[in-house]
C-alpha cells in the first residue's frame, strides 16, 4: 500500500490514478475528510494531516510500503523559507516514526543550485530527507508544461503570449505532469538501497519560440511570444498580490541564465507541449 500526499493536485491526483489502475492499494493523505471522499468512493483508504502536522502525517504513513511525498508549492515565500522549512520538519519527524522502506519525493530540476532562488525550498527538502529511509528517491522534473495554463486566453484573446521565460529562442526541459506521475508509479514499486536522483524531462527542449509555435499548431492561428521585460517584473508580481517576488525572479533568472539545469543524464518522456496545450484549450473552454 502506497500513502500519497498532495494527491488533491495535478500529480498527487494523476499518480493515484495510475495505481489504482494497476491494482494498488493507496492511502490518500489529506488536510480534510471532504477532499478525501473521492478517493474513498474509488476504493482507497483516507488520512486527515496537514503537512505541517508531523503527528498526523506519522499517523498517515504508518503501516505503508512506500510514501510519495510532494511538498506543498509556496509560491511568495518568507525570507527564510519559513513555509517550507515547516512542513519539511513535519515530513521528516513522520517519516522517521513511520518508518516506510520507501520513499519517492517530487523534487525539481535545479535543486541543487547554491543560488537564492525559489526552487531552494527542494534542495532543503532534499538534504533533509536523504537517508531518511532505506530506499529514497527524489524525482527532479523540468518545468511543467501545464504553466503555459496562463497563456490560453492570451494565446486566444491576442495571438500573443508574454513570457518570463528568455531569450525567447532559449531552450529548457519540460515535463507533462501525467508523464511525472507514470514514473513515479514505476519508482514507487522500485525500492533500491541507498538515495537516488532520477531526472525527468520531456521529448525535447521548449523555448517559448517553439511554445508559440504550438500554440499555433492547436489554435489554428499565428500565435507569437513576447519578453516581459526584467525590469517589470518586480511591479507585476507585486500588483498581483505577491509580498516577496525576489525568491521568483531569481528562479526565472536561474533558468535564463542557465545555472537552473539537471545535472546529469535524464530520463525522456514521450508526452509532447502540443498534447498538453490540446487539454489546457479543453479545460479554458
Amino acid at each position: 500500500m502506497f500513502a500519497i500526499t498532495g494527491i488533491t493536485g495535478q500529480v498527487g491526483g494523476a499518480l493515484a490514478k495510475v495505481l489504482l489502475a494497476e491494482g494498488h492499494g493507496i492511502r490518500a493523505v489529506v488536510r480534510n475528510e471532504t477532499k478525501g471522499l473521492p478517493w474513498a468512493q474509488q476504493g482507497a483508504d483516507v488520512a486527515r494531516a496537514a503537512m505541517n502536522d508531523g503527528e498526523a502525517l506519522a499517523q498517515a504513513f504508518t503501516g505503508a510500503d512506500a510514501v510519495f511525498i510532494l511538498l506543498p508549492p509556496v509560491f511568495d515565500p518568507s525570507g527564510d523559507f519559513a513555509e517550507p522549512r515547516a512542513n519539511i520538519a513535519a515530513i521528516k519527524q513522520a517519516l522517521q516514526v513511520a518508518r516506510p522502506q520507501h520513499v519517492v519525493c517530487l523534487s525539481t530540476i535545479g535543486a541543487h543550485a547554491t543560488q537564492p532562488n525559489l526552487l531552494n525550498a527542494l534542495g532543503i527538502m532534499e538534504k533533509e530527507l536523504t537517508n531518511i529511509c532505506e530506499s529514497v528517491v527524489f524525482l527532479r522534473a523540468g518545468w511543467f508544461m501545464e504553466n503555459f495554463l496562463w497563456d490560453v486566453e492570451s494565446a486566444k484573446e491576442t495571438g500573443v503570449i508574454y513570457s518570463h521565460l528568455q531569450p525567447l529562442e532559449r531552450a529548457i526541459p519540460m515535463i507533462a505532469t501525467a508523464d511525472i506521475a507514470a514514473l513515479a508509479a514505476e519508482l514507487l514499486a522500485q525500492p533500491e538501497p541507498g538515495t537516488r536522483i532520477v531526472e525527468l524531462e520531456g521529448p525535447q527542449r521548449y523555448s517559448p519560440q517553439l511554445a508559440a509555435e504550438a500554440f499555433s499548431q492547436v489554435l489554428g492561428r499565428p500565435v507569437t511570444a513576447e519578453a516581459v521585460p526584467r525590469e517589470n517584473w518586480a511591479a507585476d508580481f507585486l500588483a498581483q498580490g505577491m509580498r516577496n517576488p525576489l525568491p521568483r525572479m531569481q528562479m526565472l533568472d536561474g533558468f535564463n541564465e542557465g545555472w537552473i539545469d539537471f545535472t546529469g543524464e535524464t530520463v525522456k518522456a514521450a508526452t509532447p507541449l502540443e498534447t498538453v496545450l490540446k487539454q489546457l484549450l479543453e479545460r479554458h473552454q
